[in-house]
């Protein structure tokens, strides 16, 4: 059982130097002495440290898209395109390149700043890795951030990305390292540190985050978030997921997550990795708008906007809208990437390659039709 006080006391140490240097080396006791605050005390520190970070009214807005869905190897039990569940998904190959820029420019106009793209793989295979990369340069040309999440990458397939102008990677840890055997056995947790490894190598940002309310412990939402807090820097946005049951899937008929402990893992993050974004991502369609509310008060100031997260129903864009105008919520504008001169100077290098290398066709064919 912990003293209350020294959880208040924990609270008010890391709050009154919020602006400081963020920690890697939280303990398992002091991310429980935070989860066991008074409500209203953990949601007033989270408010203080979210104000030391960012503007409190403005919320960064990504759209997602399953660019490949279903039929993955992978055997996750709350995922509906696993292709071990009989979930009536029907398997769907990588879309065009051109469906995925109309979807990009849509989510733009719509208001997205982000666009992010799925594909149900473990990993990407080198014949579908190079439609992936021209995705990246056409919407990265569109002035959009990108994010990719397509299994795990060594460090070739990351560097490559990277070079493309990939500005995220997401790979989401899931849960605790000791019940993960419980929800995945088709990849290890060191499988998908190795993967963030790579990623963080490569220059992109890390995209990381987990589900809750799959049967897991409290302790397991703790552990989880401290495994995201050792991660150097901390991924700059953190996706919370609550579980959206799938019929089909092993999770289907697991008991729900109380609300209220949901918002505690949204507070608990926040203060815990002060300037990373933290997404209130799947799971937004069963939620109220109060819920929602709390979220945002809670510390969230990133969410997926549209109709659907890749294969799960997301709140439509119209009720999203008339939320953030009764909360006096607005989008965040898109902030210049740590890494854009960098990312700028892969794409410039990569579109000179596709010239060169359109330009030597052209020279061979005119060579062809001369020889003829």
């Amino acid at each position: 059982m912990f003293d209350t006080r020294d959880a208040i006391s924990t609270a008010d140490s890391l709050t009154l130097a919020a602006t400081a240097r963020p920690r890697h080396d939280w303990t398992l006791d002091e991310i429980e002495a935070l989860f066991a605050l008074p409500f209203n005390d953990l949601l007033f520190h989270a408010q203080r440290v979210h104000r030391a970070h960012f503007d409190p009214n403005a919320v960064q807005v990504s759209t997602l898209l399953s660019i490949k869905t279903g039929a993955c190897p992978e055997d996750c039990k709350y995922c509906p395109q696993s292709g071990h569940y009989n979930t009536g998904l029907s398997r769907e190959k990588l879309l065009e390149i051109e469906k995925v820029v109309e979807q990009a420019e849509a989510a733009k106009a719509a208001g997205a700043s982000r666009f992010c793209m799925g594909a149900a793989w473990k990993s990407p295979r080198e014949k579908d890795l190079e439609a992936v990369l021209e995705m990246v340069r056409r919407v990265k040309a569109l002035g959009l951030e990108t994010c990719m999440t397509l299994g795990m990458v060594d460090g070739d397939q990351a560097g490559r990305l990277a070079e493309a102008g990939l500005d995220y990677y997401n790979h989401n840890l899931d849960t605790s390292p000791d019940y993960y055997g419980e929800i995945i056995t088709t990849r290890t947790y060191a499988d998908r540190l190795e993967t963030l490894g790579h990623v963080r190598d490569a220059g992109m940002k890390v995209c990381s985050g987990g589900i809750l309310g799959m049967g897991e412990a409290p302790r397991d939402r703790a552990a989880l978030l401290q495994q995201l807090v050792r991660l150097e820097p901390h991924p700059e946005s953190v996706p919370i997921n609550m579980l959206v049951k799938v019929p089909g899937t092993p999770l289907e008929h697991v008991e729900d997550l109380d609300p209220i402990e949901f918002i505690r893992a949204i507070a608990v993050a926040r203060i815990l990795m002060p300037k990373s974004h933290v997404r209130l991502s799947a799971g937004r369609e069963q939620m109220d708008d109060a819920t929602q509310a709390l979220a945002f008060l809670a510390g969230a100031n990133s969410i997926f906007y549209g109709e659907r997260l890749l294969t799960t129903a997301n709140p439509q864009a119209q009720r999203d809208r008339a939320l953030f105008a009764r909360l006096g919520l607005h989008p965040e504008s898109r902030q210049t990437c740590a890494d854009d001169a960098r990312m700028q100077a892969g794409v410039e290098a990569a579109l000179a390659r596709q010239t060169a290398a359109g330009a030597a066709a052209r020279a061979s064919e005119l060579a062809y039709d001369a020889g003829a």
